[in-house]
């Protein structure tokens, strides 16, 4: 990294278990990504997710990447564990963060409900990628009526193991944070503060109890050509 960084910035990708986070961060990365892969055992059937997508190791506490962005600026990148054991780290990794990307994948759409509802309630200004699994058999409009998205937040398409398809997802969170900067700043323009009345806050999804039907209908059956989400 140059000498002459002096000014870091964090982005955290969150989703659900094997959604491709670890691959999303690899892929863009400059560097050869830190991440905390661990196998997949018959000691964690039970409490970890079963195999049937493709899984054989998992990240435990968080992949990282980095993107220089010009002589001063440093992106980091952060990508948290997707186990429910590990949601705990989540709420360190969202602390300092500008914003974040929940990765999902539309065959098991009712894992990425917490990873919103916890951006959420910290006010961390996010984006949703989907990350394509073959052929998409669902509408993007679709997707954000299953996750209940405000039309503000952006939902876009993406592969997270293309480079150039995973730097457009990180550009579109820029846009978005800056586009909410400057609304803000129109806002602090033409309101006094004490004027600024606090945003109501979003409903809980609920939870998906086992067996309840999936936000789409019937999951897709999985496909055959599967990647690690610890492959870059």
């Amino acid at each position: 990294m140059r000498a002459t960084a002096d000014n870091a910035l964090k982005i955290v990708v969150v989703g659900g278990f094997g959604v491709g986070k670890t691959t999303l961060v690899g892929s863009v990365s400059e560097i050869r990504p830190l991440n905390t892969e661990e196998v997949m055992t018959k000691a964690g059937e039970g409490v970890d997710p079963a195999g049937a997508w493709g899984k054989r190791s998992t990240t435990v506490a968080f992949d990282f990447g980095r993107i220089t962005l010009s002589e001063s600026q440093v992106l980091y990148l952060f990508g948290a564990p997707g186990q429910e054991r590990f949601w705990f780290l989540w709420d360190r990794l969202f602390s300092g963060a500008l914003g974040a990307v929940v990765l999902v994948d539309t065959r098991r759409l009712e894992e990425s409900w917490y990873a919103i509802d916890r951006l959420e309630h910290h006010g961390t200004p996010f984006i949703v990628a989907r990350n394509n699994f073959g052929e998409p058999t669902h509408s993007l409009a679709q997707v954000r009526e299953a996750l209940d998205l405000s039309a503000e937040v952006p939902l876009v398409d993406c592969d997270a193991r293309d480079r150039e398809s995973g730097k457009r997802v990180l550009i579109e969170l820029v846009r978005h944070l800056t586009a909410l900067a400057q609304a803000q700043a129109r806002a602090d323009a033409d309101l006094p503060a004490a004027a600024a009345a606090p945003g109501a806050p979003h409903a809980p999804r609920a939870p998906h109890a086992p067996g309840a039907p999936h936000p789409l209908g019937a999951p897709e059956a999985p496909v055959t050509a599967m990647y690690e989400e610890s492959t870059p």
